[in-house]
């Protein structure tokens, strides 16, 4: 079977500063595919290219088996949904609105919303836990609830893929929780392949069937949390010292930040 995503040899800059270098890795169908890696190291870049916002400058990419530079636009949002790290929707729209827009990729030239249009946005509102706020401004929530709407507009594309940039990011833990087990129902329920930045490497290992480390562009390792996440990989990535340990809540590594207090006569040194 060929994996959801594949990329070979993807590099990218902007002007004369590289961003990515030489990238190559799979996706799998329907797995929850979370990459994390110091600030500036690419990952944003690297979801704009996977989602065709940005044309690689050298490497490939296949969606599903076919080249990204052979969809149309249209096309390509019938496959994949992307959640940038900060949405363009300023104005007051209403809630059903906003996750309506979901289904422009399946509507014809007049853009007009049919039966099904809405009863897709309806269920997408329900499995997102936002129906109740159908008729709320979209400037009058909170940003947990804002990063759930956006979620159900991105279910309402009915992708086979979506794309994640940080979508925990200022949100408190409760909100963080709400996400992650959202985007998990989305693999298990719907199918869905899941691709996710995130920055807290603890919920990543958590999540991530297979978790990806970039730095400075490049790829450092992917595989399972517990082969990504050791001290040795992720103090040459960060650059500061941390403790990795079993997570009591299951079979996957915990990691800690060890603050300077702690170094003087630890064996942190």
């Amino acid at each position: 079977m060929s994996p959801a995503v594949k990329v070979e040899g993807l590099s990218y800059a902007y002007e004369t500063t590289a961003v990515l270098s030489g990238l190559s890795f799979d996706v799998k169908k329907g797995e929850f595919f979370i990459v994390i890696g110091p600030n500036g190291s690419g990952k944003s870049t690297l979801m704009k290219a996977l989602s065709g916002l940005l044309r690689p400058k050298q490497g490939k990419i296949r969606i599903m088996g076919r080249p990204i530079l052979q969809y149309s636009r249209s096309a390509l949002a019938r496959s994949v949904a992307y959640l940038p790290q900060v949405s363009g929707l300023d104005f007051p729209f209403k809630v059903f609105d906003v996750v309506l827009f979901g289904r422009s990729p399946h509507q014809g030239i007049f853009g007009l919303a049919s039966t099904k249009d809405m009863d897709m946005a309806q269920q997408a509102m329900v499995f997102t836990h936002v129906d109740h706020l159908a008729h709320r401004s979209l400037d009058r929530l909170s940003g947990g609830e804002r990063q759930r709407v956006f979620i159900a507009r991105a279910i309402c594309q009915e992708p086979e893929i979506i794309i994640l940039d940080e979508p925990t990011a200022s949100l408190d833990i409760a909100h963080q929780l709400r996400i992650m087990d959202l985007m998990e129902k989305m693999k298990i329920e719907k199918k869905v392949t899941v691709i996710m930045v995130s920055h807290d490497v603890n919920l990543a290992a958590m999540y991530a069937d297979t978790l990806m480390l970039i730095n400075q562009g490049r790829l450092v390792k992917c595989g399972l949390p517990r082969d990504v996440l050791t001290c040795e990989t992720l103090e040459a990535a960060y650059g500061c010292p941390l403790l990795v340990d079993d997570n009591p809540l299951g079979n996957h590594p915990r990691v800690t930040a060890v603050p300077g207090r702690y170094l003087k006569n630890r064996r942190f040194e």
